[in-house]
């Protein structure tokens, strides 16, 4: 099947309680979004699925604000990728980068192996009114799922379960999180929790989010919320692009202009290009 084939689910996030279990999940399938977030980087596989799994841990997780806002989740290290980052908005506009810089091998899938043993995650919330809060956690793990749920350990004390998959066409992603109402027993939680670890990413990637919620808790009472659409943003623009070059000197840009004709911006997001020539910079 190619690319844009309508037949998979795309591009919504779900999010669903369980009536009797005081827990709460949410299923995030993209393509769309995830195509045009690695479109034109020419990323190593490994670093497509690494960016889909973090586009689909970013969107999860901005479900969980509580306000109007934005989420940013930044993982640094010292590995082969040295940096790679997926921004939300309340409104589940996404956009992400990463930064490689040596070989990457196809089989190179360990977060650990890509980001280095002393790598961590720094998550920002940035609410349109109040104050910017950021956490940092260790991103010494095999996987983006194993260190955004010991962030919500560490900051919330909140039992937490996240699944993510991504093939660089698909990404997708599950939640389950113990409500606070739950008290001190995890047996709910446990008992929905291995129902869910029978979910495939095949399953995840071509079946109708609603399907795949009713194959996994049929017998559980759930009440599910209308779906929310989830987009790639980028957000630069040219106008922005010209006032970020208003911090380079003068001189800077007349050797440009001599030398190209041109100044010519490439966002690092979205890899749109603008072209200034010196009527633009006057």
């Amino acid at each position: 099947m190619s690319k844009n084939d309508t037949h998979y689910p795309t591009d919504k996030l779900l999010r669903y309680t369980f009536l009797e279990q005081d827990v709460r999940g949410e299923l995030v399938q993209l393509s769309t979004s995830y195509q045009r977030m690695i479109l034109g980087h020419d990323y190593p596989a490994p670093v497509q699925r690494l960016l889909g799994e973090l586009m689909a841990a970013t969107s999860l997780l901005t479900a969980t604000l509580k306000f109007e806002g934005q989420i940013s989740i930044q993982v640094q290290g010292s590995g082969p990728v040295n940096f790679v980052a997926v921004n939300g908005s309340h409104h589940q506009e996404l956009r992400g980068i990463a930064r490689v810089r040596a070989d990457i091998a196809d089989d190179m899938n360990d977060l650990r192996t890509l980001m280095g043993a002393k790598a961590v995650m720094v998550i920002t919330l940035t609410p349109l009114e109040g104050e910017r809060y950021q956490g940092v956690v260790s991103a010494d793990n095999v996987s983006i799922a194993g260190v955004v749920e010991d962030y919500f350990l560490q900051s919330e004390q909140l039992r937490t379960r996240i699944w993510l998959h991504a093939d660089g066409e698909h990404a997708a992603g599950m939640m389950l999180q113990v409500m606070p109402a739950a008290g001190t027993t995890l047996e709910a939680f446990e008992h929905l929790e291995h129902l869910t670890d029978t979910i495939t990413a095949a399953e995840l990637f071509t079946l109708p989010g609603e399907q795949v919620l009713h194959r996994l808790y049929h017998e559980e009472h759930v009440e599910l919320y209308p779906a929310q659409p989830v987009s790639f943003k980028c957000g630069c623009s040219r106008e922005g692009t010209l006032e970020a070059l208003a911090s380079v000197s003068p001189e800077e840009l007349r050797e440009i202009l001599a030398e190209e004709g041109a100044v010519v911006m490439t966002c690092d997001y979205c890899q749109t290009q603008y072209r200034f020539t010196e009527q633009d910079l006057v």
